[in-house]
């Protein structure tokens, strides 16, 4: 056997046609389309089909996939009851996992496995993501949640969902945008999870609840919301520089920088930086945005890291006015799409993913009876 990697870092475990990423270059493509042409012409619903099909849509198909998204946005009113037993204290992420694995339950075709089915299932779990969030974020406020609407973008549905009135055109183009940036990137944590338990063939909802659990995890989509965190106890643009380096004396880390494929800025966060800049001014509170700069700029200077994704994303929803521990939550809402496009492939030329350990234990143990041992 060969030696372990730590972390499986740069050890190739599959080929897939989905995302390719140049972490020298900085450069993302999904199925080939540069992630700067996404992130400018395109809408998550556009980007979502790219990522099931391979293929950016006609105009009837991006019609159609939007009419079928919309019509799923509606969830069992038996999910709602199951959320409202939880504890209000649950955290986003964990009523999501369970919301998401009970939603199984009411699949009258779960044991259909064909590629259409499949296929569908994507569309119907990358709809139900947004409304089961907006839900338990009320329900867990002691309100009742918020119908989804009939129409209107995969964005827009959601911000109206969460505050109870249809958003303006820019701050739907924001969510929008931050929807296409997450939307995929490879094999991280999350995905690998997802095409982990699909190799075993465990249906979808398996998969799914699986990419969940890892997303949630602190090194991972939680990032997002340690960032944020951060920028809330620095609180002004004059303290940030000092908070970093004591922070960094302390040998505390830094979330939001550094990345584990990249080696030049993720090409994700120059969209980021550049909303939240605009967002600040727009909303006329730019603190963040300059918290974030100061932090940037010392951890490049001293410490020779690139923001990444998590950093900007995090300045952005909370000037959109979204509660910091609904950023991971919004990570999965997009992340579902290339999650799904991820089991659609394993799914399609499947192998069960089975590794090996490097055994560094004793080679060699006696057994000694229980009543001899000290």
């Amino acid at each position: 056997m060969t030696t372990a990697t730590a972390g499986l870092e740069d050890v190739v475990a599959t080929t897939s046609s989905i995302c390719d990423l140049d972490g020298k270059l900085g450069k993302l493509t999904y199925f080939g389309v540069d992630i700067h042409d996404l992130a400018r012409y395109s809408t998550f619903e556009e980007t979502a089909y790219l990522l099931w099909h391979g293929t950016l849509p006609t105009e009837a198909q991006l019609e159609e996939v939007k009419a079928q998204l919309c019509a799923h946005r509606v969830i069992p009113e038996q999910i709602i009851a199951l959320m409202k037993l939880l504890p209000a204290e649950t955290a986003p992420m964990n009523a999501l996992r369970t919301a998401i694995s009970a939603l199984a339950a009411f699949d009258t075709s779960l044991n259909d496995t064909s590629t259409h089915t499949n296929e569908q299932r994507a569309i119907r779990l990358t709809a139900a993501f947004p409304t089961i969030i907006a839900a338990w974020h009320h329900i867990r406020n002691g309100r009742e949640p918020i119908a989804p609407l009939s129409d209107g973008s995969h964005a827009a549905n959601f911000l109206y969902m969460l505050n109870g009135e249809k958003p303006d055109e820019y701050s739907a183009r924001v969510l929008d945008v931050a929807l296409i940036l997450h939307a995929d990137h490879e094999l991280n944590a999350s995905t690998f999870a997802a095409r982990v338990t699909a190799g075993t063939k465990a249906d979808m909802y398996a998969s799914i609840t699986a990419a969940i659990s890892a997303l949630s995890g602190p090194l991972h989509g939680g990032a997002n919301e340690q960032v944020m965190r951060t920028l809330l106890k620095i609180g002004e643009p004059e303290k940030a520089e000092a908070y970093i380096q004591e922070a960094l004396a302390r040998k505390e880390r830094i979330m939001g920088f550094g990345h584990r494929v990249y080696r030049t800025e993720d090409p994700r966060a120059t969209h980021l930086r550049e909303m939240s800049k605009e967002l600040g001014e727009r909303k006329g509170e730019t603190r963040w945005f300059e918290i974030s700069r100061k932090i940037e700029a010392y951890m490049k200077e001293h410490k020779g890291l690139n923001a990444n994704v998590d950093f900007y994303s995090a300045s952005v929803y909370y000037t959109m006015g979204i509660p910091v521990d609904l950023d991971t939550p919004i990570f999965a809402s997009s992340r579902v799409a290339g999650w799904t496009a991820h089991i659609l492939e394993q799914y399609a030329n499947n192998r069960l993913i089975r590794p090996r350990a490097d055994y560094v234990g004793p080679k060699v143990t006696e057994y000694v009876p229980l009543e001899q041992r000290g």
